[in-house]
């Protein structure tokens, strides 16, 4: 039986030793980078976690031609890196706009996993976090530096300046009034609920 080792999420024992009962390659990347999540049982609490892995090094590409894990003899985590554990995290989540910066695309996904367990006021956090990266980005190009520094701390006034200077669609001006306050309301009151984050999540999206 196949061994792998790693700190358990389960019971939180630093490097413990799991078997690996069964595995499933599900991609490749670079022609020879072979991904796996493998189910993993703890030998200290007796529960169960799924790792996904990444095979370490082209070289060691030849040893898994049958795409399997199980009946490695050595420790995998010799030909193997563990990426992460499969979580709540992995629940299926709306994708991020093409083209994003990636402190913004980061911030919006985290906003999508929030939304996606139903944690809809930290959701709402971060998809007004996004306008607030993304509407300052777009002022930072202006040349009048006295009306940046005015509205820097106010994504209020730098949505209506942006709807004013027709650098937004004057038709999400009135829309934007109300998911401005949703994010408000949602760091604030913490009263955001599950249509409120979903507006705010494709307004988002629009802007």
């Amino acid at each position: 039986m196949s061994e792998i080792v790693s700190d358990c999420p389960r019971c939180g024992s630093d490097k413990i030793t799991f078997d690996l009962i069964s595995d499933n390659c599900f991609g490749t990347k670079y022609d020879w980078q072979l991904w796996f999540e493998a189910f993993c049982i703890c030998r200290n609490c007796e529960r169960s976690t799924v790792f996904v892995l990444s095979l370490k090094e082209s070289s060691y590409a030849s040893i898994f031609k049958d795409k399997s894990l199980v009946n490695v003899k050595k420790s995998v985590n010799q030909f193997m890196k563990i990426e992460h554990f499969v979580s709540i995290k992995n629940i299926r989540t709306t994708s991020p706009p093409d083209y994003l910066p990636p402190n913004i695309e980061s911030v919006f996904q985290e906003g999508a996993t929030c939304l996606s367990v139903e944690c809809f006021n930290a959701a709402a956090s971060m998809f007004r976090l996004c306008l607030d990266m993304a509407t300052r980005s777009i002022l930072s190009a202006e040349e009048d530096k006295a009306l940046n520094k005015k509205i820097d701390r106010s994504l209020g006034l730098r949505l209506a300046y942006m709807f004013d200077n027709n650098l937004l669609p004057e038709s999400l001006r009135e829309l934007s009034n109300n998911i401005k306050d949703d994010g408000n309301y949602a760091v604030h009151r913490g009263s955001l609920t599950k249509k409120d984050a979903l507006d705010l999540s494709e307004f988002t999206h629009l802007i």
